[in-house]
C-alpha cells in the first residue's frame, strides 16, 4: 500500500511514519487553509497570519490522525496483537498489524477505538474553543480550534461508515464474524459493501466533475478508488493467509540452494547468478560454510563498468530477520517478511544458524493458488467454509 516511508519518532512504543504520500496532502491542507478556510472566518488578518494558521491547521490534523491510530495500536496491545507501527499517507493514517485480531470482540475494540478518540479530540477542542471565546481570545486560535473540532468530528463520522477497510466496516465485520463465527464470510461480506461504498464515491465524484466541482470530484473520486481497492486487497489477504494458515516452512524448504563464494566478482553474480536463477539473494559460503548473504539488489551501488573488479564479499550481509526464516516458522510470516524487504526468496536456518535451505514467494504463490482453487470448490459445493 505504501511507497517508501520517513521514521519520525517513537510514541508508547509505536514507529511513527510517513509516507512520501503525505507530504503532498500536508501541503495541500495548509494552502486550503491559509487561502480559502481560514480567511472566511476573518478576513482582517495579514496573509503571513494565514499561511501560520494554515500550517498550525495541518499540524493539529496531523497530531489528530496519529492519536487516531494510536487509539487503535493501544487497544491492539491490551490483545496481544503485534503492531508494527504507524503510518500517515495520503488518504490519513494506518496502524499496521502483521495480523488479524484473535477474536471479534478485539476486532470490536481496536476499531471503534479511532473514531471515539478523534470524537473525543473534537470535543475537546470546541471545548477549549468555547473558554476562549469567553475569556476574549484573538481570533487566530479560536480559527484553529474550530477547525480542529469540526474535522475529527467529521473524520469520525466519515470512518464509522460501514465500508471496509474503514473502522465502521471493521465494527461491521466484528458482528459478522460473532454471529456466524466465520472470519473469511465476514470479511467477505464487509469488503463488498466497501467495495460498493467505494464505487458510491467514485460516482460521486466524477458527477460532482461535471457539476463544477472538479478539485472536490476528484478528491471523492480517489478516496472511492481507495476504499474500493483496499476492501479487496483485505479479503485477497484473509485468503492467502487462510492458505497458509499452520503450514511450516520446512513444507516448502527447498534444501539444495545456489551459493556464491566470497571472491566471485560482481559480473560473474550477475550472469552466472541473477541471470541464471532469478533469486533475490545467495548465501555466500567459504571452506567452513555458510558465513552471510549477498542481495542481488545491491549491485545497483555499483557502476557497471567496475562489476569486474568488486566482489560478493564487498556486498555481503550477515543473515538476519530480513533474509532468513526458520524451518519452524510459519509461512505466513515469511510470506510477510518477504512483502516487506522486497526479496523473492529467504534462506532456511535451524535455530543454531545452521543453514538448511531456501524457501520462494513462487512456491508459496502457487500452493495458495491450487489450495484456494480445491478449497474453494468445496464451500461453493457443501457450503463449508473454514470455522475461525
Amino acid at each position: 500500500m505504501f511507497g517508501k516511508s520517513i521514521t519520525l519518532f517513537k510514541l508508547l512504543g509505536f514507529e511513527v511514519r510517513i509516507d512520501a504520500s503525505w507530504i503532498i496532502i500536508a501541503l495541500l491542507i495548509t494552502w486550503s487553509l491559509a487561502q480559502g478556510v481560514f480567511p472566511l472566518y476573518d478576513n482582517t488578518l495579514s496573509p503571513v497570519t494565514y499561511w501560520i494558521l494554515g500550517v498550525s491547521g495541518a499540524l493539529g490534523l496531523f497530531g489528530s490522525i496519529i492519536l487516531h491510530e494510536l487509539s487503535h495500536s493501544l487497544v491492539a496491545r491490551k490483545f496481544g496483537l503485534p503492531m508494527k507501527g504507524i503510518t500517515l499517507f495520503v488518504f490519513g493514517g494506518i496502524a499496521e498489524m502483521d495480523e488479524e485480531p484473535p477474536s471479534p470482540k478485539a476486532e470490536f475494540f481496536m476499531a471503534i477505538a479511532g473514531p471515539l478518540a478523534s470524537i473525543a479530540i473534537g470535543f475537546i477542542c470546541i471545548g477549549i474553543m468555547n473558554a476562549g471565546i469567553n475569556f476574549a481570545w484573538p481570533s487566530p486560535p479560536i480559527m484553529v480550534l474550530n477547525y480542529l473540532g469540526i474535522i475529527n468530528i467529521i473524520l469520525a463520522i466519515f470512518n464509522l461508515l460501514p465500508a471496509f477497510p474503514l473502522d465502521g466496516g471493521r465494527v461491521l465485520r466484528s458482528i459478522l464474524w460473532g454471529w456466524k463465527k466465520n472470519l473469511r464470510w465476514a470479511t467477505r461480506v464487509s469488503s463488498l459493501i466497501g467495495s460498493g461504498f467505494g464505487l458510491m464515491l467514485i460516482f460521486l465524484g466524477i458527477f460532482s466533475v461535471f457539476a463544477g466541482g472538479v478539485i472536490g470530484g476528484i478528491w471523492w473520486a480517489l478516496i472511492g478508488l481507495f476504499l474500493r481497492n483496499a476492501s479487496k486487497m483485505s479479503y485477497q489477504s484473509i485468503l492467502v493467509k487462510e492458505a497458509l494458515q499452520g503450514e511450516k516452512i520446512e513444507r516448502f524448504m527447498k534444501p539444495e540452494t545456489a551459493t556464491v563464494s566470497p571472491d566471485t566478482t560482481v559480473d560473474h553474480l550477475v550472469e552466472d547468478y541473477a541471470y541464471k536463477y532469478h533469486f533475490t539473494n545467495y548465501p555466500v559460503v567459504n571452506d567452513s560454510g555458510p558465513v552471510s548473504v549477498v542481495n542481488i539488489n545491491d549491485v545497483k551501488n555499483i557502476p557497471k563498468e567496475e562489476w569486474d573488479v568488486h566482489t560478493v564479499d564487498e556486498l555481503a550481509k550477515p543473515f538476519s530477520t530480513d533474509n532468513t526464516v526458520a524451518f519452524d516458522d510459519n509461512a505466513i510470516k515469511a510470506l510477510s517478511v518477504m512483502n516487506k524487504t522486497g526479496n523473492t526468496r529467504l534462506l532456511v536456518v535451524d535455530h543454531g544458524g545452521k543453514l538448511l535451505g531456501a524457501v520462494a514467494m513462487n512456491d508459496l504463490i502457487k500452493f495458495i493458488s491450487m489450495k484456494l482453487n480445491l478449497e474453494e470448490d468445496i464451500h461453493q459445493t457443501y457450503g463449508s467454509e473454514k470455522q475461525e
